[in-house]
């Protein structure tokens, strides 16, 4: 069955022709498939992180160091979802180059889209490993 069926159309809030490699503060929000509670789980208005959360948040705070001209700000992990401000500032590294929009299948480094699809992309397969390997398996 076709999943999109059984979900209502989400409205991109992305700018068309926006240049997302831009300076800037950019919050920006992931949710986990399904909405399935997998980063840990609140107890008394706290959020405890289980493997999977942390995961996310130690590759979150890897995004800023590798990268040179794009940091992190603040952050928070919920149970099936996450948010994030990415502050992009080309005058941070040593390169500057022209300003451009990307393109379907071509991606730019250190855009925002480029920058979510990667830290998405490295989380996913670091919790599929460890789901894999069975370290912790249960799902709510």
């Amino acid at each position: 069955m076709n999943n999109n069926l059984q979900r209502p159309h989400r409205r991109s809030v992305r700018l068309t022709g926006y240049d997302y490699s831009q300076a800037g503060a950019y919050f920006i929000t992931t949710c986990v498939q399904d909405r399935i509670l997998l980063f840990g789980e609140a107890v008394d208005g706290e959020m405890r992180l289980n493997e999977y959360g942390e995961i996310v948040r130690r590759e979150w705070e890897r995004t800023g160091k590798i990268r040179q001209d794009v940091g992190i700000d603040a952050f928070v992990i919920m149970p099936n979802h996450f948010h994030g401000i990415i502050v992009i500032d080309p005058g941070r590294g040593t390169l500057q180059r022209a300003p451009t929009t990307e393109r379907f299948g071509k991606p730019t480094s250190n855009t925002i889209p480029t920058i979510v699809r990667l830290f998405k992309s490295t989380t996913t397969r670091q919790i599929d490993f460890a789901r894999v390997k069975g370290t912790h398996l249960t799902r709510q």
